[in-house]
């Protein structure tokens, strides 16, 4: 944790993110708290004995606080015992990227590189119904994780993954002459964005698990039809709106893996593959990234249980640039 010496004590203090609070009692009965505390260099353990609520409102999950204590071993762990802790100022200029893992690049960046992609279709019905979408749901897209654990399961990481794709993307449609891109670039920016209706997620972008209606619907199926009323309201020609739908709901190549049904055409396709391929792309880096060069990491369940080898030939943690 990225705390400072105050004193020759071992007083430390520093800004934290509360990944998990409990209100629990002492064999006494005595109120404590018992919190797990983040920022960009990990996480620890921490107690707040002294717990009064009407003072210590400012301790909540998932927001930042500004903490005093010292640091002891329990358990052959490292604990902190809080002495002090207030909410944080705008005057501390701290921001949540620095303390959660996050995207890349920041949201609003994220963003305008697709809503200029978009401005610039000459199909004006793929152009209308696209801009709506991201109008309509740009506030929760710029810090919206794209899923729950496994790929960009980071603050942004849904407009994270999406513009990997569509960067993907645009490389193939220059290969290939034969892509409709103004269809393959929609069905990139559409296919996950209903994941803001799947996903139950805090201000500050952690996600806590699904919702009822992304438990029984999924963002696939709530996304075409999403996509089918807005498309409807907008009057975009029918057989254009069943192709994007289509993309949406066949994204996800195989009915085992969710797809309602395979890819029918180019574009579906390649947007199905595109998908997975940075979806892996992300875990192999981020698996990776936590062990040494020329190690191997845990067996990756999600990754058909192999184990991946750091080769150490390139840095596989750095922040790519901003835009």
């Amino acid at each position: 944790m990225n705390f400072t010496e105050i004193n020759n004590n071992g007083a430390v203090e520093g800004f934290c993110f509360v990944k998990n609070m409990e209100v629990k009692k002492t064999a006494k009965g005595v109120p404590f708290l018992d919190l797990i505390l983040t920022d960009s260099s990990g996480e620890i353990g921490a107690k707040l004995w002294d717990y009064k609520e009407e003072i210590h409102r400012c301790v909540q999950p998932n927001v930042i606080v500004k903490i005093r204590g010292t640091i002891s071993m329990f358990n052959d762990a490292p604990q902190l015992r809080v002495e002090r802790v207030r909410a944080v100022l705008d005057s501390d200029g701290v921001r949540m990227e620095d303390f959660i893992p996050s995207a890349d690049y920041t949201g609003e960046a994220m963003y305008d590189e697709l809503f200029d992609e978009v401005s610039k279709f000459e199909n004006a019905q793929l152009k209308k119904l696209v801009l709506t979408v991201l109008e309509q749901n740009k506030q929760k897209m710029l810090y919206w994780p794209a899923a729950f654990k496994l790929h960009h399961a980071i603050r942004g990481g849904l407009l994270y993954h999406t513009l990997s794709i569509l960067r993907l993307a645009q490389a193939v449609a220059s290969v290939y002459p034969s892509v409709e891109k103004e269809l393959l670039y929609s069905g990139v920016i559409l296919h996950d964005v209903a994941k803001i209706q799947e996903f139950d997620v805090s201000d500050a972008g952690v996600v806590s698990g699904y919702t009822v209606e992304g438990t029984l619907i999924g963002h696939l199926v709530r996304g075409a039809m999403n996509i089918e009323k807005i498309g409807d309201e907008l009057g975009v020609d029918k057989e254009l709106l069943t192709l994007v739908e289509h993309m949406i709901i066949s994204h996800h190549g195989e009915p085992e893996f969710g797809a309602a049904v395979r890819p029918m055409f180019l574009e579906a396709e390649i947007l199905s593959q595109l998908d997975l391929m940075d979806a892996r792309i992300f875990e192999i880096t981020q698996a990776v990234s936590e062990v040494q060069p020329g190690e191997f990491t845990p067996r990756q369940w999600a990754l058909e249980n192999r184990k991946l080898y750091n080769h150490g030939l390139t840095d596989v943690s750095p922040k790519a640039d901003l835009l």
